[in-house]
């Protein structure tokens, strides 16, 4: 059984302008240990496919269809009191700003203490052990001192690395982090991602890591989604994105990465244009505005996902051209693009 599955999950926001379709159609699946990145910029979705999988979206948001399993529960439209015994004790999340996260007028002992005593049976004397035990887990150092303190006396690693014990503390089989590392610097970032990918070996907990850039998860991930307007335009095995894209958003974020190895004076290539208004989403593919590729079918149709190699699915119309091209699409009765043939998995093998 999969520990945590994701069958086209649809997230909107009902405002006065409109509905937003900030998740339209997302499936995934995570297993024991394994550690999945979604990537994509600012309002491509990534934050909110994990607030609906906690069911912490607040109004005018609501989820709209899809199935979000959780070791063969399903969440979606589950009773509160079910939500609340798994939100923060089965599957724990990591926001981006712990500054904002943890209460100012509170000491750590004060919010640790009482997220531990809420999730767990233990009693206050246990629950302050176990919160000076994970401070120490995450390597803060004099940790009976940092108990004492508030938020604003630590550094913003520390305060990173409080979010992490917090979150931890009731030993979840699920950890979302969600860019734990956007405020800091590289330095710190280098740190948390290693911390992080210790733990995760360490206690072999499953990681649903959301960020920006590709390039802190290159060395974490076993799998990443790589979405663009609430869709995952891209999906697979990390090696097959990192050293085969085939959706043009994936190869763009690629390229705009810096090579440090590279001797020579190599400008970055930005994406063009600017993020599609979900307001105001086209008919075809939502990147085709921004996409030096395009073909008319891209703005008249949305891709169909197709395997474009083992493990390896993408919505990219580029891909059904090729593909046609060299004989490896298979279609339906009626012409609709299935699959590349090469791409099938073998029969018990991996599926995404």
């Amino acid at each position: 059984m999969r520990l945590l599955e994701v069958e086209n999950l649809r997230t909107s926001f009902f405002t006065p302008a409109g509905e937003v379709k900030a998740v339209d159609g997302v499936s995934f699946s995570l297993d024991h240990g394994k550690v999945l990145g979604i990537v994509g910029e600012s309002g491509s979705g990534k934050s909110v496919t994990a607030y609906s999988i906690l069911q912490i979206l607040t109004q005018p948001g609501r989820i709209v269809g899809g199935s979000v399993r959780f070791r063969g529960k399903e969440l979606v439209g589950a009773p509160e009191s079910e939500i609340r015994a798994i939100r923060g004790n089965k599957i724990s999340i990591i926001f981006q700003d712990p500054m904002t996260s943890l209460t100012p007028v509170y000491t750590i002992e004060n919010q640790l203490v009482e997220a531990i005593s809420l999730h767990t049976d233990r009693n206050k004397r246990q629950s302050r052990d176990r919160a000076l035990e994970m401070l120490q887990l995450v390597g803060i150092n004099d940790p009976e001192k940092r108990l004492k303190q508030y938020a604003h006396e630590l550094s913003g690693g520390m305060r990173q690395r409080v979010m992490i014990a917090m979150a931890l503390a009731c030993e979840p089989d699920i950890l979302i982090a969600d860019e734990p590392t956007t405020a800091l610097d590289v330095t710190i970032q280098a740190q948390i991602l290693e911390l992080m990918d210790r733990l995760q070996k360490q206690l072999g907990m499953a990681i649903i890591m959301i960020t920006h850039d590709l390039g802190v998860i290159a060395n974490l991930c076993d799998e990443v989604i790589v979405m663009y307007a609430g869709r995952a335009a891209e999906r697979g095995i990390a090696r097959e994105i990192f050293y085969n894209p085939k959706h043009e958003y994936t190869k763009g974020l690629l390229r705009s990465i810096p090579n440090i190895e590279n001797d020579e004076k190599e400008q970055l290539v930005p994406i063009s244009g600017t993020p599609v208004d979900l307001l105001n989403l086209p008919g075809g593919c939502a990147f085709a505005p921004r996409c030096d590729h395009a073909m008319k079918i891209c703005l008249r149709e949305h891709p169909r996902e197709i395997s474009v190699a083992q493990y390896h699915l993408s919505s990219c119309w580029r891909n059904v051209e090729e593909g046609i091209r060299t004989g490896m699409l298979e279609t339906d009765e009626t012409g609709e693009p299935i699959r590349i043939r090469e791409a099938i998995p073998a029969e018990g093998g991996r599926t995404l």
